[in-house]
């Protein structure tokens, strides 16, 4: 189940809402956990069993932990060990095996050894969210060992942080220690309410109106073979709007939703592709991400303690990780390098992009083609693919003739409205987070005439999911 998805809009979230309210304090939680194991087991129940399994185990591991006390550290180590690999390996299992037997294959492959005998891949049916929920659940083991936070003993609090609804399936990343206070107790106001349906309505119109539109253009020119190089660049460009407009407005419904029931999440997205370095970059794209990646792999690493060069090592495995964690492929492990490269060569030099001596809005442009340059491996199918694109936006791969009839298909006045309103809002609208604090009538209004529009186009797209269910 989606949120930009008629079931979701007008049978289950109305319905989740009117028992969620009408139960009492105790019960809400309860009701909250009930209607996430429906709302994730839709497409396949055997998921709401993987989930139930990583939740039952960390909240034993989280309780071994703080009840062991500090003279117990050998059982409390262990603890900690058994959540991380069960979690590790439940991600690894169903993420990466076919992806590992792949690259056996195509190494023995490569290197000509006579008599080898490639191992048959296996393929699995990847569980929806488990890259968030299981780096979430594992979060909380972790904060636990290190006293960043309490054990909780109501497995159903826990239980509930693990399978909210809201979040689960493409994040935003919440720590437990971030909710623990609203799981106990939390405020519910009209105010509240209606921040969350300006949140959610705006967040489905990036998702239905900019994002799926400009979908349409990157996959066209993805699938074209080769392009002039005016085509290529307009085609990736397009796919970065996409796939920022697809998550962020996720991000915005998520919150919204969580704010409809009384939880506060904390922003995601900060204008990203108004950063003026990569290290900004990253600073304002998929925050919940980049914070777990520093808190519980970056810093372990070493983080900035042993140097200027030891720390731009830890950067790139951080990234390269961050990388094969999107995906079972070496094209997002690519992604991850370029990253990595970038943000450590500006450690080098003082946390400066190798262009810092430009003026601001140079420096925001540079940065952008730096972040499209990386986008194409983050959207290409195969790594030949990726390089034959490259190929075409530098101008290096010959061009037929017919390649002209894609500007029929390319620049529509329908594609030119969505690329023109898209560049406005990422360049020049305020954000959601700032939008929605204070709702005036011109404001409900406006998120109302949203809505509308937005349903009423969703009526006539064919299924579209977001992206960042495929991780």
């Amino acid at each position: 189940m989606v949120f930009s998805s008629h079931i979701f809009l007008f049978y289950f979230l109305p319905l989740s809402l009117l028992f969620y309210y009408c139960m009492p304090k105790r019960g809400k939680n309860v009701l909250l956990t009930a209607v996430s194991y429906i709302f994730y087991g839709w497409s396949n129940p055997f998921f709401t069993l993987l989930m139930f399994v990583s939740t039952l185990i960390d909240y034993c591991c989280g309780l071994v932990i703080g009840l062991s006390g500090p003279d117990r550290q050998r059982r409390r180590k262990t603890a900690l060990l058994i959540s991380i690999f069960s979690n590790l390996s439940l991600l690894g299992f169903f993420k990466y095996t076919g992806f590992a037997l792949e690259s056996y294959n195509q190494l023995f492959t490569l290197l000509g050894i006579d008599g080898f005998d490639p191992v048959p891949v296996l393929s699995f049916l990847l569980p929806l969210g488990i890259s968030f929920y299981t780096f979430q659940s594992m979060s909380y083991t972790i904060d636990v060992y290190r006293k960043n936070g309490e054990y909780v003993r109501n497995f159903l609090d826990f239980a509930c942080f693990v399978s909210m609804f809201p979040q689960l399936v493409a994040g935003p990343i919440i720590r437990f220690q971030e909710v623990a206070d609203q799981l106990a107790s939390r405020v519910h106001s009209l105010e509240k309410f209606s921040r969350g349906v300006a949140f959610f309505s705006l967040g489905m119109a990036k998702k239905v109106l900019l994002a799926n539109s400009c979908g349409k253009i990157a996959d066209t020119a993805f699938d074209a073979g080769s392009l002039h190089w005016l085509d290529s660049w307009f085609g990736i460009v397009a796919y970065s709007f996409q796939i920022y407009f697809d998550f962020s407005g996720y991000s915005d419904m998520a919150i919204g939703l969580g704010l409809m029931f009384g939880f506060v999440f904390a922003k995601n997205f900060d204008s990203p592709y108004r950063s003026a370095s990569i290290t900004e970059f990253w600073q304002r794209w998929h925050i919940s991400l980049s914070t777990w990646l520093r808190e519980y792999l970056y810093i372990p690493l070493g983080g900035n303690r042993n140097g200027p060069t030891r720390t731009a090592v830890n950067l790139a495995i951080v990234m390269l990780l961050g990388g094969l964690w999107h995906g079972a492929s070496w094209n997002f492990v690519m992604w991850g390098a370029i990253h990595g490269l970038l943000l450590g060569s500006e450690r080098l030099i003082g946390r400066k992009p190798f262009y810092f001596m430009l003026p601001k809005g140079l420096r925001v442009a540079a940065t952008f083609v730096l972040v499209l340059i990386a986008w194409v491996f983050f959207r290409a199918e195969t790594f030949a693919g990726a390089l034959h694109y490259l190929g075409s936006m530098f101008g290096l791969v010959e061009v037929p003739v017919s390649s002209l009839l894609l500007d029929g298909l390319l620049y529509t006045p329908y594609s030119l409205l969505a690329m023109a309103i898209a560049a406005l809002v990422v360049w020049g609208a305020p954000q959601t987070w700032d939008w929605s604090k204070e709702m005036g009538a011109v404001k409900v209004a406006t998120v109302m005439l949203v809505f509308i529009v937005s349903v009423s186009v969703l009526s006539m797209q064919s299924y579209n999911p977001f992206i960042y269910f495929n991780f």
